[in-house]
């Protein structure tokens, strides 16, 4: 961010920090089992928070806007500082899940344990990783594709003992990397009561996958959720795909809050609407087919189905060209109809 982006985001953080959730008519009733936040679906908002004078920390922003909990970054290590936060998330009963930085050799060990000790210790109620990039855009070939994998679980490999240790859990996202049925074998295989999912309820799209068929897959497994709604149109190497405000979309959120409250009454469900361009999922080009190739038939047809059943309500958002006041107010607004909807229609 630039300085006179700042400068812009700071202004517009004095007139909007912390809308009023009661005005706004999403209280939360439902304390820490209540909707959560994501850093990536309130990224414009955190940035002119942060920018703003004096700076609102992430935790007061979700509280006076009604949310339960949210995800964040690694877990502080100065126990004054943690202590803080664990006595606020305690008062203003909200859950939390923390991001700390898998071991990728034995020697990375102990800076892991300390993070998922503090985690811990603040009452974190897993760990979060998303350990890849878009598989699509990334890999040219199966054989890159397969040794980044195999990377991957040496990763969780090294982590799982920790976890057991200090018994709690990693939930890894389906984050456009594995298919459904690939981290289902892994995991499978891995057979660990503190290692499973972190269920994106719209990323395996990109796979053209049916998100309840996604869901299934990995519903063994599943710890905790972001939830978002989605909207697709076609363009002239595939289909571009967007996170959209809830209800717009064709996921039936309805059917995977009940499906996933059934599985576990706690389950926590994090927004991640992501205000942005709409991505790009090339299926009419060989680099996209590289490193997928047992995808059947059968599910390319059901997704093609659904997106041609399901023409966007609206036309998809974009942020090219806005203001960082105009983007903010874009955020700001998908954000708050998302809360609402799952207020109204999803009791979360």
């Amino acid at each position: 961010m630039t300085r006179r982006e700042m400068l812009i985001a700071g202004g517009a953080a004095a007139a909007l920090v912390a809308p009023n959730a009661r005005s706004e008519g999403v209280p939360n009733p439902h304390g820490k089992r209540g909707l959560g936040a994501t850093p990536t679906g309130f990224g414009a908002r955190l940035r002119a928070n942060a920018a703003a004078n004096p700076p609102v920390e992430p935790i007061d922003y979700y509280h006076s806007i009604g949310l339960g909990g949210f995800e964040t970054g690694a877990p502080p290590l100065d126990a004054a500082v943690a202590a803080k936060l664990r006595d606020k998330l305690q008062s203003y009963d909200m859950h939390i899940m923390f991001n700390v930085r898998l071991p990728n050799t034995a020697s990375d060990i102990p800076a892991f344990e300390a993070g998922v000790k503090a985690a811990k210790d603040i009452g974190a109620h897993g760990i979060h990783a998303a350990l890849t990039g878009r598989r699509y855009e990334v890999y040219s070939d199966l054989d890159t594709y397969r040794k980044a994998f195999e990377q991957n679980r040496n990763q969780v490999a090294l982590a799982e003992p920790v976890l057991r240790r200090n018994k709690i859990r990693l939930a890894i996202e389906n984050h456009k990397g594995w298919s459904a049925e690939e981290q289902a074998e892994w995991l499978k295989r891995l057979s660990s009561e503190y290692v499973g999912v972190h269920f994106d309820t719209g990323n395996n799209v990109s796979f053209c996958e049916d998100p309840i068929f996604t869901m299934e897959t990995l519903k063994p497994w599943i710890f905790s959720a972001h939830i978002k709604d989605m909207a697709a149109m076609p363009y002239h190497d595939g289909f571009l795909l967007s996170e959209v405000a809830f209800g717009d979309g064709f996921l039936d959120l309805k059917k995977i809050v009940t499906v996933l409250r059934q599985k576990d009454p706690e389950m926590y469900f994090d927004l991640e609407t992501i205000t942005r361009d709409p991505l790009k999922i090339p299926i009419y080009t060989e680099k996209y087919w590289a490193t997928f190739p047992d995808m059947k038939g059968r599910q390319m047809a059901k997704m093609m189905e659904i997106l041609q059943k399901n023409t966007p309500k609206k036309p998809l958002p974009t942020t090219s060209g806005l203001s960082p006041e105009d983007r903010l107010k874009l955020e700001d607004d998908n954000n708050m109809a998302c809360i609402r909807y799952a207020r109204q229609h999803l009791g979360i």
